[in-house]
């Protein structure tokens, strides 16, 4: 072999031993043995840069990399996963495969508070979210109103990629809600004389009276008698809601309704108005959902919070037993010396 030619296989060694160093060494700089970096939509590849810049150890390799492998020309936005000890090619590739959010909420008391949940969990602010459900045409197209819309979101766990738009994760909402009301519910619902709205808001109500998923049957079975009786619901989470709505505060504990609370004047007040409110109290979970359409039958009108069984309540068919109930419920109560 001529020594040119051991030169340039020399050569060559070295240039690929620079190359593999360039693209399979270690290349991170992080402690933890994974992390997330998010790359927001419209970002360019000197934004990607500055992004991963504080995660990568030698920005030399990855460019030299990104730049190999056509990076810069097709940047995605997305959540996209590294690992400690990735390489330059590792990294790259990484940034091609946008990791989908598994999106969980529940018991969100109003649109506000979903919007800011899910809001802290993808691209779209709690703004831009709560400004898309609102939608005047997409209220309108699909029987909505600004009261009631809350009622779309089934409380669940979604896969959603988090650089998902506001109205493409509204739509998967609406799509999921359809969903849920199936013939079979839908059925059901109007069974109870009720559209799937109206079971929902009822439904709200149910989840705020009990925590006891066992009990809440039974409660549904009780508000679906005083409808049926044409009987004001007269229930205390609503006034509770009322209260809030009235302050604009629902940060603050009720754990006590007084009797001039009930006199107050709002649609939510089911004291002194007749049939449901004009949107839920809060999110219902399935099981209070379910509690609706499969509600107890029994000859109950009232209850009240039990003494003796923490969490669950006592249930009457008739005043004179319920007085007897909630007397004891109220001394009770005093004697703990809650005041509001």
């Amino acid at each position: 072999m001529s020594i040119a030619a051991v030169v340039l296989m020399s050569g060559l060694l070295v240039y690929g031993f620079v190359l593999a160093n360039q693209v399979f060494s270690k290349n991170t700089k992080f402690a933890e043995r994974e992390l997330y970096v998010y790359v927001p939509t419209g970002s360019t590849y000197e934004d990607v840069k500055k992004i991963v810049a504080p995660f990568v150890e030698n920005m030399n390799r990855f460019e030299k990399v990104a730049y190999k492998r056509s990076y810069p020309e097709n940047v995605k936005p997305g959540r996209f996963l590294f690992t400690k000890g990735m390489n330059s090619y590792d990294l790259v590739r990484a940034l091609r495969s946008n990791v989908p959010v598994k999106l969980a909420f529940n018991n969100q008391e109003r649109l506000e508070n979903f919007a800011g949940r899910v809001g802290s969990q993808i691209e779209p602010d709690s703004l831009m979210l709560l400004n898309t459900f609102k939608d005047s045409i997409f209220l309108k197209e699909n029987g909505f109103t600004n009261d009631n819309v809350l009622v779309m979101f089934i409380p669940n766990t979604y896969e959603v990629y988090w650089n998902i738009s506001a109205e493409k994760f509204r739509d998967k909402m609406i799509k999921e809600y359809r969903n849920f009301w199936n013939k079979e519910r839908i059925g059901k619902a109007a069974k109870q004389g009720l559209t799937p709205i109206e079971a929902t808001i009822l439904a709200s109500i149910v989840h705020k009276e009990s925590v006891k998923k066992d009990e809440r049957p039974r409660i549904a079975g009780v508000y679906l008698n005083r409808i049926r009786l044409g009987m004001p619901l007269q229930a205390d989470p609503t006034v509770i809601f009322a209260i809030k709505k009235k302050a604009n505060d629902f940060d603050q504990v009720i754990k006590r309704v007084f009797y001039n609370d009930l006199t107050m004047s709002s649609s939510y007040n089911t004291y002194v108005n007749i049939g449901l409110p004009p949107g839920p109290i809060a999110m219902p979970d399935i099981t209070a959902l379910e509690a609706v359409l499969n509600p107890e039958k029994n000859n109950f009108i009232y209850f009240c919070a039990s003494v003796d069984r923490f969490g669950y309540h006592e249930f009457a068919a008739t005043l004179p037993e319920h007085n007897k109930n909630a007397k004891k419920y109220s001394d009770w109560i005093n004697s703990q010396g809650v005041k509001r």
